[in-house]
């Protein structure tokens, strides 16, 4: 008697069919608001059940990996190192934006009062309030004053630095804070396993969630401004494999050995347009993969906040595409400034809500072009961010790669054992 094989989908096909079921139901739903807010609700049910993990991992993986490293003048070399990665790679990011932006003219070829705007209001108050903060605001607020408010708030740079100290007192105190280190690994190990379970979800939010964006603006909205959106993924997809593709080269990795690890990750982070989505897996993956925990645990959730390749590639060509929009001739002076405020904006409105374009916001006055020319790319502004994230997890991946690499911390057969479980 015949046994047939049990055919089992994967995750990435069934956030793929999602992907494709929430297109449909976009188009079929068109200004339903009946069916928007169902869709708005199950999404949005999805996103909290994801944050509500991502926290209690960053704070556990991050604690403990901060304790082996034990050596605060290691951490200090590693958290510079870091730092300057991230800022390099932003740095290219914007250049190759502004780069495209000029040899392909997308402003050019639009009537910009042809468009219809979108309300930006909400953006308008978080640029104003991030706008008044200044550095010093943002620095003090990398400090938290109560733990547990940075918790409650989610709010990850203050978690990042109350976890980072923490893990160097328990390394401190030696063989009493091993209690803790077994504590908060088996505190990781639960909340990786929960994260496995809210993964079968994954499907259902991501058709939700892109369903409920094609509901409320249809798909004749990405028409008149379709050339800029391929622009912007095509310059993305650029930076991914031939700039991201040559510094894995560098430090003897193949950049599509890690996509194929991490595919399922750039596909969920795609559809979501959120990179808290995929952090938890992000962090056991690249465990997996072979950098130590405690590299790992630090690049990637600091990532989040220094290390937005994608976001500055779109930053850069929407600010010179409204430039060309409105028949703005900018100079290289004028240009190279745009690059430095757009190094400084980015970092200093991390973590604000719709940060890409807040800080389009905070940036274009710069060079004369009115704040309403906003409105005309706001409504496409989730279907760029969408490709933004997925560039943006990437480039975090990488990152903890690149630098386990220089720290001699990473694994190298471990590595090629786990590329090898997704060549099969």
């Amino acid at each position: 008697m015949r046994r047939y094989k049990a055919y089992r989908i994967t995750l990435g096909w069934q956030i793929l069919i999602g992907l494709i079921l929430g297109i449909f139901f976009g188009i079929i739903f068109y200004k339903n608001q009946m069916a928007i807010m169902v869709m708005q609700n199950i999404g949005t049910m999805f996103i909290n059940l994801i944050q509500m993990i991502v926290l209690p991992i960053v704070v556990s993986c991050l604690t403990v990996g901060i304790a082996s490293i034990g050596d605060i003048k290691k951490l200090g070399r590693v958290g510079l190192k870091t730092l300057i990665y991230f800022e390099l790679m932003t740095t290219v990011a914007i250049a190759l934006g502004m780069i495209v932006a000029n040899v392909l003219h997308p402003g050019t070829l639009i009537d910009i009062h042809s468009l219809h705007g979108s309300d930006i209001s909400q953006y308008m108050a978080t640029a104003k309030a991030a706008k008044h903060s200044g550095i010093w605001q943002t620095l003090l607020g990398i400090i938290p004053t109560n733990i547990f408010k940075s918790l409650a708030n989610g709010d990850m740079m203050p978690v990042i630095f109350f976890s980072v100290f923490f893990g160097l007192g328990i390394a401190a105190i030696g063989e009493k804070g091993k209690i803790l280190i077994d504590g908060l690994n088996a505190v990781a190990e639960v909340m990786f396993r929960v994260t496995n379970w809210v993964m079968h979800a994954a499907p259902i939010g991501v058709c939700a969630l892109i369903g409920v964006a094609l509901a409320e603006m249809g798909i004749s909205a990405l028409i008149p401004l379709g050339y800029f959106v391929a622009i912007a993924y095509a310059t993305m997809i650029f930076f991914v494999i031939v700039i991201m593709g040559i510094v894995a080269k560098l430090f003897g990795l193949n950049i599509f050995d890690l996509l194929r690890v991490i595919k399922n990750e750039i596909l969920l982070a795609f559809s979501t347009a959120s990179s808290e989505a995929v952090l938890p897996k992000m962090i056991e993956k690249m465990d997996k993969f072979g950098t130590s925990q405690g590299i790992v645990s630090f690049v990637i959730p600091t990532g989040y906040t220094f290390n937005l390749d994608g976001s500055a590639i779109y930053q850069s060509i929407a600010a010179l595409f409204l430039a060309q929009a409105y028949h703005i001739n900018l100079s290289i002076g004028q240009q190279i400034t745009l690059l430095v405020v757009l190094m400084v904006t980015s970092k200093g409105m991390a973590g604000v809500p719709g940060a890409s374009f807040v800080v389009l916001l905070a940036t274009i006055s710069t060079i004369g072009v009115p704040v309403t020319g906003l409105t005309f790319i706001a409504g496409i502004d989730r279907i760029v961010d969408m490709g933004r994230t997925a560039v943006n997890v990437v480039g975090n991946s990488l990152a903890s790669v690149v630098i386990g690499k220089s720290e001699k911390e990473f694994d190298e057969e471990k590595s090629k054992q786990y590329i090898a479980q997704y060549k099969k």
